[in-house]
């Protein structure tokens, strides 16, 4: 099953239904979320590479997980269960995959509590926002869609706790998710404490007012006047601190990750054109020159077929073929920063102590760290595009030299006759 085409049909059906089906109350569980919950998804699918069937269970979860608060709100979850059933049956999905992707709906309901990792990936991608910056944001247009639902009028005292209540509860239940929201939930979470309490994060630094001394006080003595803010004087300090670190991380991880699946399609792709000439190579030389003394007509589109095979072969073969560099490096690399020390193939010939020492150094240099990461993914990068030449070399050789071929047995049959 094509599901990758499936899926624009799914994008393309849940669009329509929420185009079809306008609701002014439904303020923040509209399109809006459902796409964002979409993207969620496949950004915790790509950084665990599913395979195609798991992706798709994924990404249906997404689409169709909020579709049922247009019927029933109280029972969104199980109503989107039953939408998206009826939609996959009329496709001919099978029975199993169509519950698994039910069971991810239903996985979103609160409090969550997901088993397998697909419905973990569902939950944390429908909370996704709670652990970034647009949150508050969210926050507001949830308290509006809860109070025309409801008809209650909750006021934003009430909603905050509610609110905290549900970030101190909460716990995201895949490690990408952990790794990369937490810290900013937690932010999040006092950002709303301070706000019960009274406070203004926002002015938490700001310069203490000093009464005037009058008449009848003591002359105090004068303060020691500190910068309030140091890091204004070092802009370079300031820059570094207001890094996103973790998401530059993220960034690498997932550039990365999408580097290994597309290398791994192009290993796919050769081997397939290695397999499929290889046995047209062998029935060449077993059947068909074995009788070309009886048909020599045949000689010359036998060997232009046979020619084609073969190269086809030599650039699929290139196309995956290993470079492995010298594998050493030296201590002046690791001084100038120079050696990529993520690839193995610059330390598989070193030591173990020296790999150590080097990592060590390495870690303990942030800019070496990032330059090492920026030539990983450089690297990887530069691997992928020689192999992705050779095989297009490789498949339009096959498909032009068979059509050559086949045009060449054609001529050679219309001939004999």
């Amino acid at each position: 099953m094509n599901y990758y085409a499936l899926l624009d049909e799914i994008k393309q059906y849940v669009t329509n239904f929420f185009h079809t089906h306008p609701n002014d109350k439904i303020i923040y569980h509209n399109q809006v979320h459902t796409e964002n919950v979409v993207n969620a998804a496949i950004e915790i699918a790509n950084h665990y590479r599913l395979n195609d069937q798991d992706y798709f269970i994924v990404v249906t979860a997404a689409w169709f997980h909020d579709i049922g608060y247009y019927t029933d709100p109280a029972r969104h979850e199980e109503k989107g269960a039953e939408e998206v059933s009826l939609f996959l049956n009329r496709k001919g999905v099978d029975e199993k995959v169509i519950q698994t992707i039910a069971n991810c709906i239903r996985a979103t309901r609160m409090p969550q509590n997901p088993e397998t990792m697909l419905e973990k990936i569902v939950a944390d991608a429908d909370l996704y926002h709670l652990g970034t910056s647009k949150f508050s944001e969210f926050n507001k247009e949830l308290r509006k869609e809860f109070i025309a639902l409801h008809n209650i009028d909750l006021s934003k005292e009430e909603w905050r706790n509610k609110t905290i209540r549900l970030l101190e509860t909460h716990q995201y239940h895949t490690d990408y998710c952990r790794l990369l929201l937490s810290d900013t939930k937690a932010r999040n979470l006092e950002k709303i404490k301070a706000k019960v309490a009274g406070k203004n994060p926002e002015v938490k630094n700001a310069k203490p007012v000093i009464p005037p001394v009058t008449a009848v006080q003591q002359p105090a003595a004068k303060p020691k006047v500190k910068p309030l803010l140091p890091e204004l004087v070092d802009e370079e300090k300031l820059k570094r601190k207001n890094r996103p670190d973790r998401g530059i991380e993220t960034m690498f991880r997932i550039t990365s990750a999408n580097h290994q699946r597309l290398s791994d399609m192009a290993d796919s792709k050769a081997h397939i054109m290695i397999s499929v000439n290889s046995i047209i190579i062998s029935i060449l030389l077993s059947v068909l020159l074995k009788n070309l003394e009886q048909f020599p007509q045949y000689t010359l589109p036998a060997l232009t077929l046979l020619t084609i095979s073969l190269v086809t072969i030599v650039f699929a073969i290139l196309a995956t073929r290993p470079n492995i560099p010298r594998g050493t490096f030296t201590q002046t690399d690791i001084n100038e920063k120079k050696v990529n020390l993520l690839f193995f193939g610059n330390f598989f010939r070193m030591s173990m102590e020296d790999y150590t020492s080097g990592m060590l150094q390495m870690m303990e240099d942030r800019d070496f760290l990032y330059r090492s990461l920026i030539k990983d993914v450089y690297s990887q990068g530069v691997v992928l595009g020689s192999k992705y030449q050779r095989l297009r070399i490789s498949y339009n050789v096959f498909m032009y030299g068979l059509i050559i071929s086949v045009i060449a047995f054609s001529i050679a049959a219309i001939v004999t006759t």
